[in-house]
């Protein structure tokens, strides 16, 4: 108990390592069977090399039944649009869908909107906590001003090597769909209350890179990122 009281007392009166702007997120939302996707897929694994970006992508599984299963698709990743989807007030999911910082969204193949958005983004007011991984499992957030409704930490990993799928059936059957930065897991590790927190990290497997997200809940916007290759 005094332990936990003393670490508590560090971490308010200790800040973190002071943290460099956060790069932008910027999320795809695709899907091995939806006929567009293709060249989405390829512009998001360009800006995946870009510094001062996050670009994730997640398979989403609605596609599944015109005849190819994604092989990536996860039905948390289908949930995580769905939020976003009812937070910007949209009819209805859709792919390709790029979505930036959790704030806006565009057409994953309007590639001047989406550039347009992730430029506006890098050069927006920026006040996040600070940020940092303590040894492999374990992560730190700083103080802040969380948003109305509260915000969350989630742990994403995903895999950094470019992947090529050759689709055998369905709308793009006989073409290789490149994916980049494919999000692997994604898990919430707390509540986050604007206070100086710790959060355990579970074991990471080999080859996948983390990401961890400050995020309002409910597909609310991002406040916060850290990455470890």
């Amino acid at each position: 108990m005094r332990k936990a009281a003393l670490f508590s007392l560090l971490l308010c009166v200790t800040p973190l390592a002071a943290a460099a702007k956060p790069p932008v997120v910027v999320e795809l939302f695709t899907a091995q069977g939806c006929a567009s996707c293709g060249e989405a897929n390829a512009n998001l694994a360009k800006m995946a090399q870009r510094e001062g970006v996050l670009a994730l992508t997640f398979p989403v599984d609605y596609w599944d039944y015109l005849g190819w299963p994604d092989t990536f698709a996860k039905p948390e990743f289908t949930a995580r649009q769905k939020a976003y989807v009812t937070r910007l007030e949209l009819r209805e999911p859709y792919t390709p869908q790029v979505v930036v910082d959790g704030r806006t969204q565009a057409g994953g193949l309007q590639t001047e909107k989406v550039e347009r958005l992730v430029s506006q983004a890098a050069k927006g007011p920026h006040d996040p906590p600070d940020m940092a991984f303590i040894g492999p499992r374990r992560v730190d957030v700083g103080s802040g001003k969380v948003p109305r409704g509260g915000a969350e930490v989630w742990l994403v990993r995903y895999d950094p090597r470019e992947q090529d799928v050759v689709v055998k059936k369905g709308d793009n059957r006989g073409q290789t769909v490149v994916h980049r930065n494919v999000v692997r897991e994604m898990k919430r590790l707390g509540a986050w209350r604007g206070r100086p927190t710790a959060y355990r990290l579970p074991a990471a497997e080999d080859g996948l890179a983390s990401a961890v997200l400050v995020q309002g809940v409910d597909g609310g916007r991002i406040l916060g990122v850290a990455v470890r290759d």
